[in-house]
């Protein structure tokens, strides 16, 4: 089976990482500029720092005697400098440096203006025309830190935008389909019976369309049904009367004659006709579980029910052992349909009497967690028989009086009354017979 996705899973991920994509695209775009920015206001600091060191260097060495020795200048605090400079005369040596220049990184000669080494960034400046000139650098890597945690600063929000991102289009998306998850759950929930339009005014335009086809694609099938209900109950209804008439004048006619071959032909009409009765009685049933009607608005017990339905059996079949255990309380409370439960019990019943060895008893019960089980004796059955049984008019024996309704009529009740039934053989706890168990 495929498995469906989430349209407001995949929204809201959509969303969210649209979000993702457009804030990383501006965190680009900014850290690029921020990169420019910065660098042109380092590049300030280098230049503002040679304009402000240079006159008080020019003026240091011209009032120095000639011949004095490197003059180096130190720090005012203890924290990290992240410029250092050195002056030279126009010879190249150096007068004045400061206390953190290292010598290896100024190498001769350097052009006036900016320049860059693959660790440094520099500017150098003439004074005094020409004959002084200094240099000023800085470090490459602390450019590129700067860089870094500038980046990161735009980063980090991002990274705690994306859960609250998704969690605002998950509530927000799931706000927008509300409609649309009451609708998937009005249809989740009703029964298989309950053919009804379903309210589709608060829907979106996007899926209205879908609900109103789905609406009357429900009208026509549910007209389809009840014509065919009707017609199945109208047309054994109305034979039951004309059956029933035929049995009697039959019943009649057998008393009057004598003759022993007519009366082995009136008994095979009138093992016909009861036939009849019967398959009219059973497409009765058939249009009552088909109704969907089976649930009612209040809750009784079953049990009552039960042992009067198997009482009224023990009666009509005294020569079959039929044994009965209820709960311990006498009490099961359903919101089944009084009808529909007696309808698939005597079905089940009756498939047992029909169907089970008459030598054997029948064990009917009911437990305190709602499970029906009427079980009979008879030959094992293969997996394919009891898949097929469940099916209309099938019989595994069609020598064996019945419609082959009895089980199909269950199967029916029990799927709309939302309860499961199962078919075993052999039957729990035995190497044969047949089981069937109906989880109320």
């Amino acid at each position: 089976m495929k498995n469906t996705t989430s349209l407001q899973k995949n929204l809201s991920v959509g969303l969210t990482l649209a979000v993702a994509l457009l804030w990383t695209a501006a965190f680009t775009g900014a850290a690029l500029v921020a990169q420019q920015s910065l660098n042109a206001i380092f590049d300030n600091t280098l230049r503002e720092t040679a304009q402000r060191v240079m006159p008080l260097a020019a003026v240091d060495i011209l009032n120095r005697a000639n011949g004095a020795s490197v003059q180096s200048i130190m720090s005012l605090d203890l924290q990290d400098e992240h410029l250092s400079y050195l002056v030279r005369n126009h010879s190249g040596r150096i007068l004045i440096k400061s206390h953190n220049a290292d010598l290896s990184i100024f190498k001769q000669p350097k052009q006036l203006g900016f320049s860059t080494s693959t660790t440094h960034r520099f500017y150098t400046a003439p004074a005094v025309q020409q004959t002084l000139f200094i240099e000023v650098a800085e470090s490459l890597v602390h450019r590129h830190q700067v860089i870094m945690h500038t980046a990161m600063a735009l980063l980090w929000p991002l990274l705690l935008l994306i859960p609250f991102c998704f969690a605002g289009s998950w509530f927000f998306v799931r706000y927008c389909l509300r409609h649309v998850a009451d609708y998937r759950h009005a249809i989740e929930f009703r029964g298989s019976g309950d053919l009804s339009p379903i309210d589709a005014s608060k829907l979106p335009t996007e899926v209205k369309t879908i609900a109103d086809a789905v609406n009357h694609m429900l009208a026509r099938l549910r007209r389809a049904l009840e014509l065919e209900r009707n017609f199945t109950a109208n047309s054994a209804h109305e034979l039951r009367t004309p059956i029933a008439t035929a049995l009697a004048q039959i019943q009649r006619l057998q008393q009057q004659v004598s003759d022993k071959a007519i009366k082995t032909d009136i008994d095979k009409v009138e093992q016909s006709l009861r036939g009849l009765a019967n398959l009219s009685e059973k497409l009765m049933q058939l249009a009552k579980a088909e109704s969907g009607s089976l649930l009612s608005a209040h809750a009784h017990n079953l049990v009552s029910l039960l042992v009067f339905i198997v009482d009224e059996y023990r009666r009509l079949f005294s020569q079959r052992i039929i044994s009965l255990a209820v709960p311990k309380t006498d009490v099961f409370m359903s919101s089944i349909d009084a009808d529909a439960f007696a309808i698939l019990l005597r079905n089940l019943i009756d498939n047992a009497l029909k169907h089970g060895n008459k030598n054997q008893p029948i064990h009917i019960s009911l437990s305190d967690d709602g499970v029906l089980s009427v079980i009979n004796g008879c030959a094992l059955m293969t997996p394919e028989q009891l898949t097929k049984i469940r099916q209309r008019f099938y019989r595994i024996n069609p020598s064996t009086p019945g419609s082959g309704l009895g089980l199909a009529i269950a199967e029916i009740l029990v799927r709309d009354i939302g309860a499961h039934m199962t078919l075993l053989s052999p039957a729990t706890g035995r190497k044969d017979g047949f089981e069937a168990r109906v989880e109320l």
